[in-house]
């Protein structure tokens, strides 16, 4: 759950939209159909960290807003 919290603060959601822009990178790199296939899920990690949502959240009975998640500090929470 700590993953989770982490990854919808703002630090999180920056490193899931440096990660979609590198994989756009590697794709245009690669190029041809794997390429193109790449740069096409890049997009997911890009959309989720603009738009604030984590489609992994409901998984654990959480919402996919990731504004919408209690702020809890991980540390105390056990």
């Amino acid at each position: 759950m700590a993953f989770l919290a982490f990854m919808n603060t703002p630090l999180g959601r920056g490193i899931r939209i440096v990660a979609g822009l590198a994989l756009i990178g590697v794709a245009a790199a690669i190029g041809g159909g794997a390429g193109v296939a790449l740069g096409v899920f890049a997009l997911a990690p890009i959309a989720t960290g603009v738009f604030g949502l984590c489609p992994v959240n409901p998984l654990f009975g959480q919402p996919v807003r990731a504004c919408a998640v209690p702020k809890t500090n991980p540390v105390t929470q056990r």
